[in-house]
């Protein structure tokens, strides 16, 4: 079991730049596949990007791809999501989620491959 709670999200202007963090508690943090998803009003929640155990492999959905830069810091528990170039399209509530089963070498993009999510925290971009 883990708990995550994700912080740093806010209203910021187009072009700008915002970091959230994930942190996490409860079992060793190493041993999770991380990732983050956004939902926007009205839409399904959707793959923004992912990151090994050893944050050594990522992967971004193409719409970010580029601007968004996924990190993570073992020692500290926590999964950071830096996002640049910040668009309107951007605005969701965006979820940390965690994945502790599965293939090393994988990494997963959809919402049903991840079993622990967090309570999410709004972004909000004007253009």
């Amino acid at each position: 079991q883990v708990h995550l709670v994700e912080s740093g999200g806010g209203l910021v202007q187009s072009g700008d730049s915002l970091r959230l963090s994930c942190a996490a508690s409860g079992r060793t943090f190493s041993s999770y596949v991380m990732g983050w998803f956004r939902q926007a009003p009205g839409k399904e929640r959707e793959f923004v990007a992912t990151i090994s155990r050893s944050g050594s492999n990522t992967y971004y959905a193409d719409s970010v791809k580029g601007r968004f830069t996924i990190s993570r810091d073992n020692a500290k528990n926590t999964v950071y999501l830096q996002m640049n170039s910040l668009k309107p399209e951007d605005t969701a509530v965006y979820y940390c989620a965690a994945r502790d089963y599965g293939d090393s070498y994988y990494l997963p993009t959809g919402t049903y491959e991840y079993n622990f999510w967090g309570p999410g925290t709004q972004v909000t971009v004007s253009s």
